[in-house]
């Protein structure tokens, strides 16, 4: 399918000039002369094709009364941080350096217990990697901290660790920061003007546990029975009851952002399905996530409308990631055959990709996140404790660093004979049958059955470490008429079978809920054009009338198709097949592109990734 720029949508093209993008002057025909408002609403974990008018009717409202983007991406690997990192400074990982939620930072996070490979969703290791890496371990503008700066009132509401991604350097309460930490240990600085605003609404200045949706089960416990309510009622509550009124009183264009942690975190947690693929995150306890989040939605659209600001406010509307079912089955795994107290006989471990690569290297592996300990699965009957682990004879040298995900996960050789290690590495992973296509980076030279990390616009301009391998696992149907809303991925998680993961290269993954609505936005329209979380950040820039500066070049586009006098940009599908390996295998990477911004659709081995 090929659609065509108009002259006034190629004026918007991006212009590079010494490492600088800038946003042209040029602007479409309707474009106001003063920025509208822009909210930008996360639904977090939300697949593409779940949503319908009784699921999540304002959700479907906006999509089938404003912009329907049906070609959505999420940015891969498909985690939460790493998808903040893209809307929130429109580049892709390979610039912002937010890999995934778990990363191999090169040094030991004080903020996480000494551990070089930090969970990141987490105010305090955001900041401890900010100062490491200079300043901001994204090394690119945000647009919410170019909107403060040029005097825009500012605020994100909502998940821990996201919401701070979207002004990671400040740290002073300018821009307006509500997560799960405001007013708790840790907590970001807020105005005390407006935590007094926030206690006489809500009767307190402590954002409130999750609760009864906090547990997570184990093997023989089911997770949660209920939606995270109360929580996101009380972010809901400020984001209506006292942000927009005090970011209306600025008089000033605003941007917010409110992440709503549903239905994510409940699919992760649900225990509707326990050990057993389905309903997996189809039962009724995710369905009831997905519902909490469209009532928060709906109650920020009523305030917009009690406010008068209907007619002056862009609603975008974007999850991070698709989701998928847990799988812990492998025929294949040396650390499946291991005993461990809390794992049923021969499912998965937590760690499995640490231990099966340390058995194929010989090597032992030590746990990262318990004191570099050694990990004696055959012994003890232990596993890396949060799934990462240090392999190689030395702890404080490792040979080679996993970071666990979930659906994919993260190998870096940071020793200097990481180029003869790399075959080794991909020779251990192409033998597991969990395992679905492998990207290596490009500097480690060519290896067969492998993708270069460039091709997923993973090599850019990062400050923290580039992984070596990224290793991309097996994800399939259990056979309902639109397959992404029912897939099943092998995650390396805690988490049990049955519960919820996302992270793979899966289009069940990749396909993120996405649509507008707003005076910028046509009405009634659905764009068939690819579209990311990349664009998000791109197009929130452009509707409020900022220039960003940039030092990588790996950005998205605006979606300028989607706006009132734009014109639907050309776009063409491309497939990439890395070289066979020696057992056959081939890496095939399904894309589009538009210009020169790419979108991946899917990736990984025949027959083992869901949408290729």
């Amino acid at each position: 399918m090929h659609m065509h720029f108009s002259r006034a949508a190629a004026a918007l093209a991006l212009a590079f000039a010494g490492g600088t993008f800038l946003m042209l002057p040029t602007r479409l025909a309707s474009q106001p002369a003063v920025a509208h408002n822009v909210i930008l609403f996360v639904p977090d974990g939300l697949r593409a094709r779940i949503v319908d008018s009784t699921l999540a009717p304002e959700m479907a409202a906006i999509r089938s009364g404003g912009v329907n983007f049906a070609n959505s991406h999420s940015l891969f690997p498909t985690f939460t941080t790493a998808n903040a990192s893209g809307m929130s400074t429109g580049h892709f990982l390979g610039d912002t350096g937010d890999f995934s939620n778990t990363i191999f930072t090169g040094y030991k996070v004080s903020a996480a217990r000494l551990s070089v490979t930090p969970f990141i969703e987490n105010d305090a290791v955001l900041g401890d990697i900010d100062e490491h890496f200079g300043g901001s371990y994204l090394d690119e503008e945000t647009v919410l901290a170019a909107a403060r700066v040029a005097g825009y009132g500012t605020a994100a509401i909502g998940k821990v660790g996201p919401v701070a991604i979207f002004d990671v350097t400040e740290r002073t309460g300018k821009t307006i920061v509500i997560d799960d930490s405001t007013g708790n240990d840790g907590g970001l600085p807020v105005d005390p003007a407006i935590l007094a605003q926030i206690k006489a609404v809500t009767q307190t200045d402590k954002t409130p546990g999750r609760g009864a949706n906090a547990p997570s089960g184990t093997a023989t416990t089911p997770g949660t029975l209920q939606a995270n309510i109360v929580q996101q009622t009380f972010f809901a509550d400020v984001a209506t009851k006292v942000v927009l009124p005090a970011l209306q009183a600025k008089n000033a264009p605003f941007v917010m952002v409110f992440w709503s942690r549903d239905p994510d975190g409940t699919q992760h947690n649900q225990g509707d399905s326990l050990n057993t693929l389905t309903p997996g995150i189809n039962g009724p306890t995710s369905f009831a996530a997905i519902k909490n989040a469209d009532n928060d939605l709906r109650q920020i659209r009523e305030a917009v409308r009690a406010l008068g600001l209907e007619s002056t406010t862009d609603i975008i509307v974007s999850a991070d990631h698709g989701f998928s079912t847990i799988s812990k089955q492998s025929m294949t795994s040396s650390a499946a055959q291991y005993t461990f107290a809390d794992v049923p006989t021969h499912f998965l471990p937590p760690g499995f990709l640490a231990l099966d690569i340390a058995h194929a290297l010989a090597m032992p592996v030590s746990d990262p996140d318990r004191d570099d300990a050694v990990v004696h699965p055959d012994i003890e009957g232990r596993y890396p404790s949060r799934g990462n682990g240090l392999i190689g004879f030395d702890s404080s040298k490792p040979d080679v660093v996993v970071a666990a995900n979930g659906g994919s996960d993260l190998v870096y050789l940071p020793q200097a004979n990481a180029t003869m290690l790399a075959p080794r590495v991909v020779s251990a992973l192409l033998a597991q049958d969990y395992v679905s296509g492998v990207f290596v980076d490009d500097r480690l030279g060519s290896i067969p059955g492998t993708l270069p990390i460039s091709a997923i616009n993973l090599l850019g301009a990062a400050l923290t470490p580039v992984p070596s391998i990224v290793v991309n696992f097996r994800s399939s149907s259990t056979g309902c008429a639109i397959e992404t809303n029912c897939t099943v991925e092998v995650a390396d998680s805690n988490l049990q079978q049955g519960q919820g993961m996302h992270g793979s290269f899966s289009r069940a993954d990749t396909a993120n809920f996405m649509a507008a609505i707003g005076p910028d936005f046509k009405a009634g329209f659905t764009d068939t054009a690819p579209v990311s979380n990349a664009d998000v950040g791109m197009t929130v820039a452009k509707l409020l009338h900022l220039t960003v500066p940039a030092k990588g070049k790996l950005v998205g586009r605006v979606m300028t198709e989607a706006l009132k006098g734009g014109n639907m940009p050309e776009f063409r599908r491309d497939v990439l097949r890395s070289a066979a390996s020696d057992g056959g295998l081939v890496t095939i990477l399904n894309l589009q592109q538009v210009g020169s911004t790419r979108y991946f659709d899917a990736a990984g081995f025949a027959g083992r990734t869901v949408g290729l």
